[in-house]
């Protein structure tokens, strides 16, 4: 949902993501008004779950999908999306309108959801001229973090998602869930990455009271009013949703959130995230202050939620260069991940010694 659309191109070697025809049909069946023309418009620029623009008639909505396999366990679930949206759906907290999920693999290849389109603009790599303030980046970083503190209050029980994930135990479940993952997907050496398994496996701290946890929550999975001051009207991309430690989100924000002076990101590209470098975005230790003031929470062990939040992308993005290896995707982002997860493995080592500011 982060980028403009493209067309869905005809592929040769690989079958398409979505069949029109099968979605018409489907829909037709699913939804009131019987069978209205659609189409479909894929969206570039996430590397994850698959995301489509369906248009039928007057109706805009989102269909996400996973990407062709093979993946990784429990990766790419669009139903526990699903069930994420639905739940806060219940709360003031913004998301978009969830619409049908779909377990039937028959209709497109793979289980789907539709949620409503949400008119609001993604900031990633260019700052929109309405936001090009002092005033204005500054609030951009305030709501960011705001709405953070408030999906972090939410009783999660109360709405529904009391066997979500498991309360306890979440950073311990985390590293060996993800050493799992990374056993999966190896396809070389990585020492830097294997340094700081070691070094999170020897530095886990005592986790509060859990949380739904975003597990994806940056400022490009934010969708913003056109306008200051700055409001999200949805926060998207929940696959990896859960219950569990807060500051795991804290540390995935701080993790993409670059500062003037930072070194490039290597497999995010020499020109992502540089838009928070502007005059008015607060810095890493201000929003971690913030949060705190905001939560009351104390904000230790910040460097360990931070190379967390960095050798969980890496793995995660070792397992779509697997893919790319095996011809499952046509993703040309992936290709660049030979020297890209290295990159990223080397960031986190960095921040385990400290020579990353963090606070």
């Amino acid at each position: 949902m982060s980028e403009q659309p493209t067309t869905q191109p005809a592929q040769q070697s690989l079958p398409p993501l979505v069949d029109p025809q099968a979605l018409q049909t489907y829909l037709a069946r699913e939804l009131s008004g019987g069978d209205i023309p659609i189409t479909v418009e894929r969206i570039r620029g996430g590397h994850s779950n698959e995301t489509f623009y369906v248009m039928r008639g007057d109706e805009q909505y989102v269909l996400r999908r996973p990407p062709r396999g093979p993946l990784l366990p429990t990766a790419h679930d669009v139903g526990r999306e699903y069930r994420a949206i639905s739940a806060l759906a219940q709360t003031s907290f913004p998301v978009p309108r969830p619409v049908l999920y779909c377990a039937d693999e028959s209709v497109i290849g793979a289980p789907f959801y539709l949620m409503e389109r949400v008119p609001g603009i993604v900031i990633r790599a260019k700052l929109p001229s309405a936001f090009d303030t002092p005033e204005a980046c500054g609030g951009l970083s305030e709501e960011l973090i705001d709405r953070l503190a408030d999906l972090h209050a939410v009783d999660w029980q109360a709405i529904g998602l009391g066997d979500f994930g498991k309360p306890q135990g979440y950073i311990e479940r985390q590293l060996r869930r993800w050493i799992g993952q990374l056993d999966a997907s190896r396809t070389r050496p990585l020492p830097d990455l294997d340094a700081v398994t070691a070094w999170l496996q020897a530095n886990m701290p005592e986790s509060g009271p859990a949380t739904i946890v975003h597990g994806d929550y940056r400022l490009d999975n934010a969708m913003f009013a056109p306008e200051p001051p700055a409001r999200i009207l949805a926060v998207v991309d929940w696959e990896m949703a859960t219950l569990g430690d807060p500051l795991a989100d804290v540390g995935y924000l701080l993790s993409f959130w670059r500062e003037p002076g930072d070194p490039d990101f290597g497999a995010l590209g020499d020109d992502a995230w540089r838009v928070t470098e502007q005059p008015g975005f607060l810095t890493r230790a201000q929003l971690t202050q913030r949060y705190a003031e905001r939560t009351g929470r104390r904000m230790e062990h910040v460097a360990f939620y931070v190379a967390l939040a960095i050798w969980k992308l890496a793995i995660l993005l070792e397992g779509s260069y697997k893919r790319h290896l095996a011809g499952t995707t046509d993703d040309p982002f992936f290709a660049t991940l030979d020297r890209g997860i290295p990159s990223l493995a080397a960031r986190a080592l960095a921040v385990c010694r400290d020579e990353v500011q963090l606070t």
